[in-house]
C-alpha cells in the first residue's frame, strides 16, 4: 500500500512541475488532462509544490438523477355504471380502489333517465355494465332477456329478506338491493299513547278524541292504491297473486276479491260514521296530520322532513291488521348487471367485493334516507324514524314487478275514489275496476292513443287520470299524427300520453317515457286540441 501511495505522489509532482513549466496553475479535475497545452496567457507562477504529501483531492459526485414516476398504464378492461347523480360521486371514489385490486378500471355517468334509456341503449351494445334502478321495472327486463342473474354469495345474509325478494325472478336474483322504501303509520304522540293493536283500535281512539273536541277526524285517506294498501291487505286484499316460485301471475287479479270489496265496505261505514274523511286529497291529508287535526296517517319517508319542519309530535308505527297485518307496499331500490355486457363477472366481483361493505352501503343510506336493505347498516342506523320505516316494512308487500302492473293503476285508483266518497258501494266499484283491467291486460284497448289527466272529467270521463276513457282518445290522421280537441272551462291542468289503455307505457314532457306530466292553462273557457306524434312521442297542446 505504502509502495502505491509513492509512485501516486510521485506522478502527481512530476504533473505540478511540467504545469509550472507551462505557465499553468495546476487544477485538480476528475478529468484526464488535454494532451496539447491550452493556449491561455501565462500567469504568475505559483507557490512551490508543498512538500509534505498532499490530502487526496476530493472529487465531485456525480448529481443523481431525480427518478420520473412511471405513468400509470390505462386499465385494458373497465366497467361502466350508470347511476343518478347522488349515488354517482360515491360509485365513482371507488374508482381507485377497484383498480388497485383488480387491474380494473370504473367509470361512473350521471344518468337522468336510467329506465327509459336503459333497455334502448342495451340492445344495441350501448348499454353500461351496471346501473342503478327500481325492482318493480326489473321483471320486463329479465323477461327481454337484458339482465343477468346475480350470485351473492356469504353475502346474501347481510340483506333483507324483502329486498332480496323484490329482485327474485324464477328463483334466481336479478339485482343487488341498496334501499327499501315503504309507507309506516304515524300518530301525533300528543293525541295518542301507543301503537294501536288493531284498525278497530284506530277508530275507536279516532271517535274518542273526536267526541272531546281534540281532532276533526281520526284519520283521512288518499284516493289510491298506494296509499291505503296497508288497509286492503288488512283485510285480505291483494293485487296480483304469485305462483309457486314467488313469481307474479297476472291472471290472478285480486282488486275485485273478497278481501278487496271487505276493505272498501270497512272503509265507508268509518267515513259514514264521520270518524274517517271522506276527502281523497294527499296534500289536505298531510296538513290535517301536520296541524294536529287528524290522530293518524299513513304516509312514507317522503314527507319526513315536512313532519319535522311542522313540529307536530309524532312516533312511526307498523301497520295493525283485521284478518292479518295490514302490510304497506315496498319498493326497492338496487344495482343490476346488463346481461349483454361482456364483463359481467367483473361485474359482479365490482358488486359483491366493493360495494357490499358496511361502508359504501352506510354511505349509500346516508345519501338516499331510505331504511337500507344492507342488515349491518340497518342495524347500526341511529335515526328513530328510519328504524321505524324498517320495521314497518318487514312485512310489506313486495310492489308487483310485472309490465300488467302498468294495467292496474287507472281502474284500480278510480275504484278507490268511487268507494271514499260514496258515489258507489265497494263491491261494484271493485268488481267494475278488476273487468276493466282485465280488458286491458287482455288487449282489449290495444292501439288506443290517449291523453289521461286532470281535464278528464270536464270532457266526458267519469274520472280523470283514466288512460282507458274512450272520451279523450285520439284519432289517427292521414299525416300520421294524432288528435282530438275538447272544450274545457278556465284552468290549470295536466296531461300525459299513455298507450293501450294502461300506464304501461306512457310519455310526459319531450316525449321521454314516464316523463313529467304536461301543463296547460286556459285563461277562459275555450278549446284545446292535442296532437301526438308517434315517431318522437311528442304531445302538442294548443290552447284556442
Amino acid at each position: 500500500m505504502k509502495k502505491q501511495l509513492a509512485v501516486l505522489f510521485t506522478l502527481m509532482l512530476i504533473g505540478a512541475m511540467l504545469l509550472v513549466a507551462c505557465g499553468g496553475q495546476a487544477t485538480p479535475t476528475p478529468e484526464p488532462q488535454p494532451t496539447e497545452a491550452p493556449e491561455a496567457e501565462p500567469t504568475e507562477a505559483p507557490e512551490a509544490a508543498p512538500t509534505e504529501e498532499p490530502e487526496e483531492v476530493p472529487t465531485e459526485e456525480p448529481m443523481e438523477e431525480t427518478p420520473t414516476e412511471e405513468p400509470i398504464a390505462e386499465p385494458e378492461v373497465t366497467l361502466t355504471v350508470w347511476a343518478d347523480d347522488t349515488r354517482a360521486p360515491i360509485l365513482q371514489a371507488l374508482a381507485e380502489q377497484f383498480l388497485a385490486d383488480y387491474g380494473v378500471g370504473l367509470v361512473v355517468e350521471q344518468v337522468a333517465d336510467i329506465n327509459d334509456q336503459f333497455p334502448i341503449a342495451a340492445p344495441a351494445g350501448e348499454g353500461p355494465d351496471i346501473f342503478i334502478g327500481p325492482h318493480d321495472r326489473a321483471g320486463g327486463w329479465v323477461a327481454s332477456g337484458l339482465l343477468a342473474p346475480i350470485d351473492l354469495g356469504d353475502k346474501a345474509g347481510d340483506f333483507t329478506e324483502v329486498s332480496l325478494s323484490a329482485f327474485t325472478f324464477d328463483g334466481q336474483l336479478f339485482g343487488m338491493p341498496y334501499a327499501v322504501e315503504n309507507m309506516a303509520l304515524f300518530i301525533n304522540t300528543d293525541l295518542v299513547e301507543a301503537c294501536p293493536a288493531s284498525w278497530d283500535e284506530v277508530i275507536e281512539t279516532g271517535a274518542a278524541l273526536q267526541e272531546a273536541g281534540d281532532v276533526t277526524y281520526g284519520i283521512a285517506l288518499e284516493g289510491n292504491g298506494y296509499k291505503v294498501y296497508p288497509i286492503l291487505t288488512a283485510f285480505g286484499g291483494y293485487v296480483f297473486g304469485q305462483d309457486e316460485a314467488g313469481n307474479w301471475n297476472p291472471a290472478d287479479l285480486g282488486v275485485g276479491s273478497p278481501g278487496m270489496i271487505a276493505a272498501g265496505e270497512w272503509m265507508q261505514e268509518q267515513i259514514a260514521a264521520g270518524v274517517v274523511s271522506d276527502n281523497t286529497d294527499g296534500e289536505t291529508a298531510v296538513s290535517l296530520f301536520e296541524t294536529g287535526e287528524i290522530a293518524y296517517i299513513m304516509d312514507g319517508p317522503w314527507n319526513l322532513e315536512r313532519y319535522r319542519n311542522s313540529g307536530i309530535p309524532y312516533a312511526l308505527c307498523p301497520f295493525p291488521g283485521a284478518d292479518q297485518e295490514g302490510q304497506p307496499f315496498a319498493g326497492v331500490q338496487g344495482f343490476m348487471i346488463n346481461a349483454l355486457s361482456e364483463n359481467v363477472l367483473l361485474a359482479q366481483t365490482f358488486l359483491t367485493e366493493i360495494v357490499a361493505t358496511e361502508e359504501v352501503m352506510q354511505q349509500l343510506y346516508e345519501a338516499g334516507n331510505r331504511p337500507s336493505a344492507f342488515i349491518p347498516v340497518l342495524e347500526a342506523t341511529e335515526d328513530p324514524d328510519i328504524v321505524a320505516f324498517g320495521e314497518a316494512g318487514e312485512n310489506a308487500a313486495v310492489m308487483p314487478a310485472i309490465p300488467e302492473m302498468g294495467a292496474v293503476w287507472g281502474s284500480w285508483n278510480d275504484a278507490i275514489v268511487l268507494v271514499i266518497t260514496g258515489e258507489q258501494e265497494s263491491e261494484p266499484a271493485f268488481t267494475n275496476a278488476a273487468a276493466q283491467i282485465q280488458e286491458v291486460i287482455g288487449g282489449a284497448f290495444a292501439g288506443m292513443v290517449n291523453v289521461p289527466g286532470s281535464y278528464q272529467s270536464k270532457a266526458g270521463c267519469e274520472a280523470d287520470w283514466d288512460p282507458a276513457c274512450e272520451a279523450t282518445v285520439l284519432t289517427e290522421g292521414d299525416d300520421g299524427l294524432y288528435t282530438a280537441s275538447f272544450e274545457l272551462p278556465a284552468g290549470d291542468y295536466e296531461a300525459k300520453v299513455a298507450l293501450d289503455g294502461a300506464w304501461t307505457v306512457n310519455y310526459g314532457v319531450d316525449g321521454v317515457q314516464d316523463g313529467p306530466n304536461y301543463t296547460f292553462s286556459l285563461a277562459e273557457d275555450g278549446t284545446v286540441t292535442f296532437t301526438y306524434d308517434p315517431e318522437t312521442h311528442i304531445l302538442t297542446i294548443t290552447v284556442e
